[in-house]
């Protein structure tokens, strides 16, 4: 595991919100951030607004390296169209996002885990990148030998979650087709999401 990956109920109360929605985040109980300072509450300045909505975007998707949210970033605007629609796009084009928008693993961590380990395949081919980048109508599958993992049993039978509709997604079969690259409407994240601050965090 990367270094980089902290506890996610830590990511929870170091940006003060239930970034994936789960019953378990401790904001839950306690919604200020860690620390002897923690409940105190501050105006942000327009910078701390940009940084928080980098911070939430970059930690919902396994906390992803800078240098690599970075690069994201820069392809989002060689893209045609509006940046910030184009970077949700990529994030939601990484293969361990997919897999688990398509609930066959239960965290984005154990997704990027899944992946390295060898267990999913995309049109029939192995593939143990993370940061992979499925195209519309691929097919993204779970090896045969892995599909009675506790980790995908635990993945695709909870109901904390929905599989969104820019994917269809067989759990009898353990696989699915990305069948369009979403927009941000279309992404159901559980708190609200602003590329446009990233956007423009980026562009100081």
């Amino acid at each position: 595991m990367s270094k980089r990956q902290e506890s996610k109920y830590k990511i929870d109360r170091r940006l003060s919100v239930n970034l994936w929605g789960r019953p378990k985040s401790p904001l839950n109980k306690r919604d200020y951030r860690p620390g002897q300072h923690g409940q105190r509450r501050r105006k942000p300045t327009d910078y701390g607004v940009q940084l928080m909505a980098k911070q939430k975007l970059k930690g919902y998707y396994g906390n992803i390296g800078e240098r690599q949210f970075r690069r994201l970033y820069e392809e989002a605007v060689r893209l045609k169209g509006d940046t910030g629609e184009n970077l949700i796009g990529l994030l939601e084009r990484r293969l361990d996002a997919v897999i688990y928008r398509m609930k066959f693993v239960p965290t984005v961590f154990a997704a990027r885990q899944f992946v390295n380990h060898g267990h999913i395949k995309v049109n029939g081919k192995r593939v143990n990148i993370p940061s992979y980048m499925v195209r519309e109508g691929d097919v993204i599958e779970v090896k045969e030998k892995s599909r009675q993992l506790p980790l995908v049993l635990e993945g695709s039978s909870s109901a904390e979650r929905d599989v969104p509709d820019y994917l269809d997604v067989d759990h009898s079969a353990m696989k699915g087709t990305f069948t369009r690259i979403p927009k941000l409407a279309d992404v159901p994240y559980p708190v609200s999401m602003e590329p446009n601050q990233v956007v423009e965090f980026y562009s100081r």
